[in-house]
């Protein structure tokens, strides 16, 4: 007969172990010497520590769930209590049991993780149903499309709440952005018919400019097409396809009828050419208010201009379009910084502007926070996620930061 302290073999070949219950039977050993029996199922309790160490180490620093864990511990716990090896069987359970426990305390803190981000979830979704909706009866058609169609993306980065939960902030979500569709339909609907208003209108005027081009009532007709530009200018501009084509024809009439008189009036040659000197001057002393640095102060200047150059009358036809190009030249750059200035000083663009930078920031701040909380967790893959999460999140910060600037603030 053979033993250790955790087993022995009898006479007859059967091998036994100790427990704290008392020597329960391993197996029977036929093939060797006793000693050779105790080492084959020493080995066996040997290859039960390594298993149990290698299921320690996997539960302690990856991430099987706790459901693979469980069945893996249960399948350790059953080669255990089936006494085929010889060693501390009671240490090998009490590890399994410390396991147990761990995987429990691992379960409770991915429930408790989940429910967190649950939350954050619902948070983050809630308030881009709040903005959508508050987006939805904006009549910033192009900067409110845009922040629409962002607020789309970052909704499809978070994470799914319970079906119920997810479908009603859904509901109301794609509520608003098809409210906003329809306003921002139904203005340019509008905008549309006031421009075909317009071409209809417009189309009546090319009609009789072009039926006076051939007068030879100079004074009268003059007159007319003055009366005539007046109601062009009041009635709007038509569609773009259209615009031009019917100024065309419109400033042509005016040119056929004007060239005419000239050649009538070809005394008046020496008056248009002094009027050019003159409208020359005055464009050199427009031409100087650029670039604007006081508009108010440029906008004056440019009006008594402007009123200088309308006393002055006609031109040589040929020298008018360069001419007046100077000037509207400098009519343009005045109104682009008009809208500029306006643009600048816009109170909403500014509020909202700063108010999306303001959300932005504490968004990328949280993300910063969750990041290190999950590094420092030893949870790289969430870190990582995060990581994703937050260069979107960064670049959506650095637009709107570069917006607010525009605006001096």
């Amino acid at each position: 007969m053979s033993s250790d302290p955790w087993g022995r073999v009898d006479e007859t070949g059967t091998v036994y172990v100790r427990t704290a219950e008392g020597e329960q039977v391993v197996g029977s050993w036929q093939a060797g010497s006793p000693d050779e029996a105790l080492a084959y199922f020493e080995r066996k309790y040997e290859g039960l520590v390594v298993e149990i160490g290698l299921l320690e180490r996997r539960v302690k620093t990856t991430d099987l769930s706790a459901k693979d864990a469980a069945v893996a511990i249960e399948h350790l716990r059953g080669q255990v209590d089936e006494h085929h090896a010889v060693g501390d069987l009671e240490a090998l359970r009490k590890r399994l049991d410390e396991l147990v426990a761990t995987v429990d305390a691992r379960r409770e803190e991915r429930k408790v993780q989940r429910a967190k981000q649950t939350d954050e979830s619902r948070q983050a979704k809630e308030a881009l149903v709040v903005e959508a909706e508050s987006l939805a009866e904006s009549e910033q058609w192009r900067s409110a499309g845009e922040r629409l169609r962002a607020l789309v993306d970052i909704w499809k980065g978070l994470p799914r709440l319970d079906r119920k939960s997810d479908d009603e902030l859904w509901h109301r979500f794609s509520h608003a952005r098809s409210a906003f569709s329809k306003r921002r339909k139904a203005h340019f609907a509008a905008l549309d018919a006031q421009r075909e208003d317009a071409r209809k209108v417009k189309e009546k005027l090319v009609a009789e400019a072009e039926a006076l081009s051939g007068s030879t009532d100079w004074g009268a007709t003059a007159a007319r097409y003055r009366e005539l530009m007046t109601d062009w200018k009041a009635a709007g501009r038509a569609q773009r396809e259209s615009e031009d084509d019917l100024w065309n024809r419109f400033r042509g009439a005016q040119d056929v009828f004007f060239a005419a008189r000239g050649e009538v009036f070809a005394e008046r040659d020496a008056e248009q050419t002094e009027n050019l000197k003159a409208k020359e001057e005055l464009a050199v002393e427009a031409e100087r208010l650029l670039p604007v640095t006081d508009l108010k102060a440029a906008r004056a200047a440019f009006r008594a201009l402007n009123e200088r150059w309308e006393a002055i009358g006609h031109v040589p036809r040929d020298a008018r379009p360069k001419i007046e190009a100077r000037m509207h030249t400098v009519e343009r750059a005045l109104q682009e910084s008009e809208e500029n200035e306006w643009r600048r000083t816009n109170p909403e663009a500014r509020a909202r502007a700063a108010g999306l930078t303001g959300q932005l920031q504490a968004a990328v701040d949280k993300l910063r926070a969750q990041i290190d909380t999950a590094r420092a967790a030893g949870n790289n893959s969430r870190a990582d996620k995060l990581a994703r999460e937050l260069e979107g999140r960064q670049a959506l910060l650095d637009q709107a930061l570069k917006g607010l600037q525009e605006f001096g603030g």
